[in-house]
């Protein structure tokens, strides 16, 4: 099933749709959209472009934290994905910091048509403050939080495993957690499944 999840993948089709600086800027607040999160450093950027097998549609760079803004890929007409500011870097101003703050607080609060939220944290560094705080906004909101352990290719099994175990304890109900590498590609078909779900594309297995 994991090599047929992957042949299907329907995420292939994003395309870049418009840079929102505020919420009005964003398409209209209908049909489904899951928002990707994370440390400026985790990983976000590089698992967007594993997902929808794009080298370049997010991003990446040596230097974190440049891009303040969401960013919408659309998947087909009622379906998107947004690519929230990178949050936690140190060189980001605190009055920046304090407006994407708010941004985020009124997108989990008011984006009706937000089906879930992946949480990107570096394997190495797991449930720093931001991402705790940003678990906590989504069990308050009722959305849905898919934790992506990124860079799994830099522990060996054992560590990422105990890590795996660590982290789930420590997560409300309805969240949940995996493993991922962009540079193998560990964990792709158990991440597109988990979309398919919110998004309502019918499984392949």
């Amino acid at each position: 099933m994991t090599s047929e999840t992957i042949k299907h993948n329907p995420y292939r089709s994003a395309h870049y749709v418009i840079s929102a600086h505020d919420l009005k800027q964003l398409p209209l607040d209908k049909g489904c959209e899951v928002a990707f999160a994370g440390r400026s450093n985790a990983g976000k950027s590089s698992a967007i472009n594993t997902l929808t097998d794009q080298k370049s549609l997010a991003r990446t760079s040596k230097t974190p934290g440049r891009t303040q803004q969401i960013v919408i890929f659309e998947i087909d007409p009622e379906r998107r994905i947004a690519d929230l500011p990178g949050y936690g870097y140190a060189k980001v101003p605190e009055k920046l910091k304090a407006h994407w703050r708010q941004v985020m607080q009124r997108y989990f609060n008011q984006r009706e048509s937000l089906r879930g939220i992946v949480l990107v944290m570096d394997i190495r560094h797991p449930m720093r403050e931001f991402d705790q705080q940003m678990i906590a906004w989504s069990a308050s909101t009722g959305v849905p939080c898919h934790l992506l352990l990124t860079k799994s290719d830099k522990l060996k099994r054992g560590p990422a495993q105990a890590t795996i175990l660590q982290v789930r304890k420590s997560l409300p109900a309805g969240a949940t957690v995996q493993v991922f590498s962009s540079r193998n590609r560990q964990g792709l078909a158990e991440l597109i499944e988990r979309l398919n779900q919110w998004y309502e594309f019918m499984s392949t297995g």
